[in-house]
């Protein structure tokens, strides 16, 4: 199994949005991850989608008009088109089988659209709380040509991929496990934990339910502790820095 890092440019904004009482008042530009794994037995799986392309020449995109278009800013460049980060790798849209998406944010499903071939793999309960809250815009995600199947709980989706539920950030929030031999178990922890200063400063209330985000990032410590394993934080500008991102791969 081989994993890929890609980057999708940067959501900047203010850092009270992730880590509130760290670093108020400070802008900050949050990297936006998808992930790529070549499972073993040659399929393709996608960890979440990042955001629309369509921000690469209009950062409004999906805001314009709204609070929101000044609080979460895209930045994107022409490398960011996920289709192109793909294509450097020498992967189509059609060659992907399978996306878990973490959640239904504009910045984790806003290139869903991509891959109509692929099957769709969200927790039941989020799928429906999406599907009537205009938080999750719909462009994105909402479309007849894509397949969702919808899961209840946890539980090992392929060989070497595990789902993990995660809630706080939003309802039903998971999280994936991905075995690697050579380089180890890593937790892509969507947005459960948005960075390493959630953990180190106990700083939870910037999620919707932050009592269920503290127990969500202490299970991912638990988890990380037994298994052995690396989280991925979902914006974390600092541990962007220490990571292999694509071309480059982890195996």
């Amino acid at each position: 199994m081989e994993m890929f890092i890609i980057p999708l440019g940067t959501c900047n904004c203010p850092y009270e949005t992730v880590a509130p009482g760290v670093h108020d008042g400070q802008l900050v530009k949050l990297p936006v991850p998808s992930y790529l794994v070549k499972l073993d037995d040659g399929k393709n799986l996608l960890v979440d989608t990042g955001m629309s392309r369509l921000h690469i020449t209009d950062p409004a995109a999906t805001w314009r008009g709204t609070p929101m278009e000044e609080r979460l800013v895209p930045e994107m460049g022409p490398a960011d088109d996920l289709g192109l980060r793909l294509q450097e790798l020498d992967v189509k849209p059609t060659d992907i089988d399978y996306v878990i998406n973490t959640h239904l944010h504009f910045d984790h499903a806003g290139n869903n659209d991509l891959f109509e071939r692929a099957t769709f793999f969200v927790q039941r309960e989020h799928y429906d709380y999406a599907r009537v809250n205009t938080g999750f815009p719909h462009q994105y995600w909402n479309l007849p040509k894509l397949k969702y199947e919808l899961l209840d709980g946890e539980s090992q989706l392929f060989p070497g991929i595990e789902i993990l539920l995660t809630p706080g950030h939003v309802p039903a929030h998971q999280s994936v496990m991905v075995r690697l031999q050579d380089t180890g178990n890593v937790v892509v922890c969507g947005d459960a934990i948005y960075t390493q200063d959630n953990l180190d400063h106990d700083s939870w209330t910037s999620q919707a339910d932050p009592v269920a985000a503290k127990q969500s990032g202490e299970k991912l410590k638990r988890v990380a502790a037994d298994e052995n394993a690396t989280l991925l934080f979902g914006h974390d500008p600092a541990q962007a820095k220490q990571f292999h991102r694509s071309p480059q791969s982890y195996r």
